[in-house]
């Protein structure tokens, strides 16, 4: 079984949701430098190459399977914050197709929501380097319970690179749009419940149009190869 949802149709939405990390940028060379740094600085075994290949989960959690004390957590995390803007914005790139998303989104008279774990003033960071227009970001939120800002925001449809990413979208009664630009791979997205997996953010704008200009989105319907 793959695990794709049913082929029901949800009206198109007034506001598109999408994850950052892995689906709208890769900040992969800069989160491995820093959690090196961090690791030289406390003494802790911390793998920034392993953590950079698997971008999604909290920082928090990440921490605590690298095995991080839970009484250094906060000071731990607090520092990995405050070297963020000076090791990871500058090394960050935009995905292939990230802008053109967005700009699909604002073009067809919808607004962009982006859903992250990432701290959120972070996040802006990302944005503000990149000169994108996001209409509402919200930090600190990880799979199901990216639904709170997707269900508060009405989007109705979230893209996104991550199992996770799915999870949220599914609890949110949102079509859940895979990337395949991430750690999981597609089938591991399908297998989650995506209703579409794109290769990347490059075919979102046509599959978005496609459905959009029906007055509708039909979930697990994608054009090409995307399927």
């Amino acid at each position: 079984m793959s695990g794709r949802q049913p082929a029901t149709v949800v009206a198109v939405t007034a506001c598109v949701g999408f994850d950052l990390d892995m689906t709208l940028i890769d900040p992969r060379p800069g989160m491995a430098e820093a959690m090196n740094t961090l690791a030289a600085e406390s003494g802790l075994p911390f793998d920034g190459e392993h953590f950079a290949a698997n971008l999604g989960a909290p920082l928090e959690h990440v921490l605590r399977e690298f095995g991080a004390p839970e009484d250094r957590l906060p000071a731990l995390v607090a520092r990995f914050r405050q070297t963020y803007p000076d090791l990871v914005i500058p090394r960050t790139v935009a995905l292939p197709g990230a802008g053109e998303a967005l700009a699909a989104v604002r073009g067809a008279g919808a607004r962009t929501l982006v859903v992250t774990g990432k701290y959120a003033p972070n996040a802006q960071r990302h944005v503000r380097a990149l000169g994108w227009t996001v209409d509402r970001l919200v930090g600190g939120l990880w799979s199901t319970a990216k639904a709170t800002a997707l269900t508060e925001h009405r989007a109705s449809v979230y893209v996104g690179d991550h199992v996770g990413d799915i999870r949220g979208a599914l609890a949110a009664g949102a079509v859940a749009v895979g990337v395949a630009t991430g750690p999981c791979p597609r089938d591991e997205l399908l297998a989650a419940g995506a209703h579409v997996v794109l290769d990347s953010l490059t075919e979102f704008p046509r599959w978005f149009a496609a459905h959009g200009e029906r007055g509708a989105i039909t979930p697990g319907d994608a054009p090409g190869p995307a399927r």
